[in-house]
């Protein structure tokens, strides 16, 4: 199975959004996290129905993101969520999900989401990415400090693409997420299929 989680981002895909998500999980990547951050709760959850049943489909893994309360409606496995949004969860919400993941930004927060009971993190940004312009990566070794304090797998996120990939699984992580790059490439297969190769 391949270690790249595939982030969706709607505003960067070339042509259509759910033609592109049908290659993305035909193509077998670890997830999709549907990361739609523009939308709200009612636009999401209709967008989420879609999205789950194209990867249903391809038995490919859908992350829903953000919303708990539309995840559970729609009887959703897996869900991906801001430390500050799963701080606020309960235990009763927590078990309709059998994958949790968060996103963390220090090593602090890597230790509060797996003491919150994540099965995953993803950590960022790694390197300088054109999402979080002006804002510098913060580099392997702080990736490194975050695998090393936690015993989930965690994901590099931020400006990862083919040629560092194998930097950041060197340095402890269990893969990376991606955003733009399969978003917007030509050739979803070759594209994924170019981080296996330099590994």
């Amino acid at each position: 199975m391949s270690d790249i989680i595939c982030v969706t981002n709607r505003g960067l895909c070339s042509g259509n959004f759910l033609t592109r998500i049908e290659k993305i999980a035909k193509a077998k990547p670890k997830a999709i996290i549907l990361r739609e951050k523009d939308l709200n709760k009612e636009d999401y959850k209709i967008l989420a129905l879609k999205v789950m049943e194209i990867c249903r489909k391809y038995d490919t893994p859908c992350i829903l993101h953000n919303f708990a309360d539309v995840a559970i409606e729609l009887k959703a496995e897996f869900i991906h969520l801001p430390l500050h949004i799963l701080q606020k969860m309960s235990d009763s919400e927590k078990v309709h999900f059998s994958v949790i993941g968060a996103s963390c930004h220090s090593v602090d927060d890597a230790i509060e989401a797996e003491k919150l009971g994540c099965s995953y993190i993803t950590v960022g940004h790694i390197f300088d990415t054109e999402c979080k312009k002006g804002i510098a990566g913060r580099g392997l070794d702080f990736l490194k400090d975050v695998c090393n304090s936690v015993s989930i797998p965690a994901y590099a996120i931020g400006g990862i693409d083919k040629i560092n990939f194998a930097d950041v699984c060197k340095v402890g992580a269990n893969g990376a997420c991606i955003m733009s790059g399969i978003m917007r490439c030509d050739d979803v297969n070759m594209y994924l299929e170019g981080f296996q190769d330099e590994v």
